[in-house]
């Protein structure tokens, strides 16, 4: 009786059972074993992050704000070439991409971030502000890696492409008058449902495989802890970026520094670390 009554009823389904076949379809594994979405491929989402980095960092390097410190980054780059050398150790795939990281000067700014196939930059403002360690900043540099090699760009783009196909079945099934607020409540059940939990999943991951990186690349593990510590003390009465686009649970903290002692056989800080060279 229902399929008569309202005939856009059945298309609802027919949008519903396409977008279960997709996501059954398109399932794949990250690194810790997690289930992960994946509508869009690791590849495209490479090629994608290379024309968005070059978009991003022209603008600044116009403007004289890219790597224009020598000393900071030079340290950030040997940082960075130590937890690649390993990223690649681990990940063999990885050899291929076309690694890279930049310095953008932005005193204000607080924050790091790797895109899908390793493009990577960091904000002098986290270094000014939060003043880590090497062995602390080096954290923020595998936390972000990590994020490279589990996919997490991919996984995000996946998730953002299946609200788009929900808010089509919606639209489909709502009359139009109600049309615009069905799509309006589509999405912010696709933010809150969807996006929010794994983004935190994939901040656990990114930590559990940023801190062994770290650690098999000779920085000691306890500083993933007391760096997260300084982050939560940066910017004063204003969180820094990097707390907003990395939501931290709140027991962040326990579970770096349980996660620490599992790292310490990979962490030999006498011996002479290999280095991928970055151009």
């Amino acid at each position: 009786m229902i399929y008569v009554l309202n005939q856009k009823v059945p298309i609802v389904f027919r949008f519903m059972a396409m977008v279960l076949l997709l996501v059954l379809a398109s399932c794949a594994t990250s690194p810790t074993g997690r289930r992960q979405l994946m509508l869009v491929s690791p590849e495209s989402a490479i090629h994608s992050s290379k024309s968005a980095y070059v978009q991003t960092l022209k603008p600044l390097a116009d403007a004289g704000k890219v790597n224009n410190d020598a000393v900071m980054t030079r340290r950030v780059r040997d940082i960075s070439g130590r937890l690649i050398y390993q990223a690649i150790e681990a990940f063999p795939h990885t050899r291929n991409w076309e690694w890279s990281v930049h310095l953008i000067d932005d005193p204000e700014m607080v924050n790091a971030w790797c895109m899908a196939g390793g493009k990577m930059a960091i904000y002098t403002g986290l270094i000014e502000q939060v003043k880590p360690t090497d062995d602390e900043l080096a954290q923020v540099m595998g936390h972000e890696i990590a994020h490279a090699l589990a996919n997490h760009t991919a996984e995000k783009m996946s998730v953002a492409m299946a609200s788009q196909v929900g808010m089509m079945a919606v639209a489909v099934a709502a009359s139009d008058e109600h049309r615009g607020l069905a799509m309006t409540g589509s999405v912010l059940a696709a933010s809150l449902a969807v996006q929010l939990p794994n983004s935190r999943i994939a901040e656990t991951e990114a930590d559990r495989i940023g801190i062994e990186l770290a650690a098999k690349a000779g920085y000691d593990p306890y500083a993933a802890a007391s760096l997260w510590q300084k982050m939560g003390r940066a910017g004063g009465s204003t969180p820094p970026q990097f707390l907003s686009t990395h939501p931290s649970p709140g027991n962040r903290q326990q579970t770096l520094l349980e996660l620490a002692p599992r790292m310490m056989h990979f962490y030999q800080p006498d011996m002479q670390h290999s280095v991928y060279l970055l151009q």
